[in-house]
């Protein structure tokens, strides 16, 4: 007797509740849209936190932040700041200062170096958000928004400014 061979047909996931089929696509979703940005912040020799830091740091400038602040503006958790703004520092795109009556606060603020790299990110930077979701209408993408802070907001922390 010859064995047969059962095909199944090819059906879509099995999720265990709607929550973990929107928690799957959206982490499968991140990782397609993150290549795009792993590639052009990687020919620059940046992360795309340490790209964020730079952004948050232009924006303070020219004043001088504490490490932790930038910490805790970052997009994603930096459990590691202080070696994101050594690698920085160590190219010249950020400055450090100890202020004398507090030794253990560094303040970082960005220099000309930092500045002119995202002067020369800034378009390549548009490019690659118009790559990732430039397929959708401007009140898909607002809804899109939307959708996620709501579903983000009882996980953020207290006095969270991020939209």
């Amino acid at each position: 007797m010859v064995p047969t061979v059962v095909r199944r047909k090819r059906t879509r996931p099995h999720f265990d509740s709607p929550q973990q089929e929107a928690y799957l696509n959206l982490w499968r979703t991140y990782d397609r849209l993150r290549e795009t940005e792993d590639e052009l912040f990687g020919r620059f020799g940046l992360t795309a936190q340490q790209y964020n830091a730079l952004r948050l740091l232009r924006a303070a400038h020219p004043t001088k932040v504490p490490t932790l602040t930038i910490a805790g503006r970052l997009i994603s958790r930096a459990p590691d700041i202080t070696r994101l703004i050594d690698r920085l520092h160590n190219r010249g795109l950020v400055e450090r200062e100890r202020p004398s009556d507090n030794r253990r606060v560094v303040n970082v603020g960005i220099t000309a170096a930092g500045l002119q790299l995202l002067d020369e990110l800034a378009n390549e930077v548009k490019t690659c958000h118009e790559k990732q979701l430039g397929h959708l209408e401007p009140a898909e993408l607002r809804k899109l928004s939307e959708l996620l802070r709501k579903a983000r907001e009882p996980h953020e922390p207290a006095g969270s400014t991020w939209r």
